[in-house]
């Protein structure tokens, strides 16, 4: 018995919940070793611009862990903010091309 993968298409892509989609690029991701869309995620999550302004000064050791948490639960789907279109398409876009 032969099996054929096909691709989802993108209606059914984006009948998707976002979890489910973020669920799906990052197990693509990962069995790809595909650090760069795991990077290209990340640069667009809401907390990214505050914690790349953060310079590492004692000072800033509260808000450094702070938003490396924030990060975290953005990256594993717990709050994507006004970017989750952009996201949603990101991952439907690496989806239907890996």
């Amino acid at each position: 018995m032969l099996l054929v993968m096909t691709t989802p298409s993108f209606a059914e892509l984006d009948a998707l919940p976002t979890e489910e989609l973020r669920e799906r690029a990052f197990t693509r991701a990962r069995e790809r070793r595909d650090v760069g869309f795991f990077w290209s995620v990340f640069k667009h999550l809401p907390d990214a611009d505050e914690a790349a302004q953060l310079d590492g000064a004692p000072n800033s050791i509260g808000p450094t862990v702070e938003e490396a948490v924030a990060l975290w639960r953005e990256l594993e789907g717990h709050g994507y903010g006004d970017n989750e279109p952009l996201l949603r398409a990101a991952f439907i876009d690496y989806l239907q091309k890996h």
